[in-house]
């Protein structure tokens, strides 16, 4: 009996034939359609640089930096309108370096920074004139009721060497409801005065310290 044999050609070769036969066909051998075939890379452009402005202290309202630290550190407004006073240690030589307004929801903020030594005190309470201590020399500041802060533990600026807040110059605050206007007086006799005029009645405040730099803050319930 004689057996059919079926012959098996390498699957490889068969392949390589047929990939000859089509590159004949397309007009170029293997090497040529390898050597037609290009990848283009395209470069992703480079991002523009980002920049972020940092928040200018002085546009916001308030006070700019004297806001989150005050905040955390100020104590609740009082039922009334009494005098609040606190004593200054006994090395303080202050003085009045810088007087500032803001205003904030539900109150406005009357900030005096201090340079110096030692801790300062503080008078505040409400007087019926608007008048320089101790010249009784009558004092021009807006509002209807007029509260008085006395910073302690002062002394006059060539003892320090530091430069003193503008003495008479009426500040205020943008969109306030509390306070119409601050101005501070001077140093005299081992403490530093301001005037604050407040619109309407007295109304409920409260004063406290600060540290780096030292401030006394003083809030007037809006």
């Amino acid at each position: 009996m004689t057996r059919s044999r079926t012959v098996r050609r390498p699957l490889l070769a068969g392949t390589a034939v047929a990939v000859l036969a089509l590159v004949a066909a397309c007009g170029g051998t293997a090497d040529e359609a390898s050597d037609d075939t290009t990848t283009t890379v395209t470069a992703s452009p480079e991002p523009e640089p980002t920049t972020t402005a940092s928040p200018d202290p002085s546009a916001a309202p308030g006070t700019g930096a004297d806001d989150a630290q005050a905040d955390a550190a100020a104590p609740p407004f009082p039922a009334d309108t009494s005098t609040d006073t606190a004593d200054a240690s006994a090395d303080a030589a202050l003085t009045v370096t810088d007087v500032r307004v803001g205003h904030h929801d539900g109150f406005d903020r009357v900030v005096l920074e201090l340079g110096g030594t030692g801790t300062p005190g503080w008078r505040v309470e409400y007087t019926d004139a608007a008048v320089a201590d101790p010249s009784d020399e009558v004092v021009e500041v807006a509002g209807d009721a007029v509260l008085r802060v006395t910073v302690e533990g002062t002394v006059l600026p060539y003892e320090t060497g530091l430069t003193e807040a503008p003495i008479g110059e009426p500040l205020s605050a943008a969109g306030s409801t509390a306070v119409a206007e601050a101005v501070y007086l001077g140093a005299f006799e081992g403490q530093s005065q301001a005037l604050v005029g407040v619109t309407g009645e007295p109304r409920p405040f409260r004063a406290y310290l600060l540290q780096d730099p030292v401030r006394v803050v003083v809030d007037v319930q809006g």
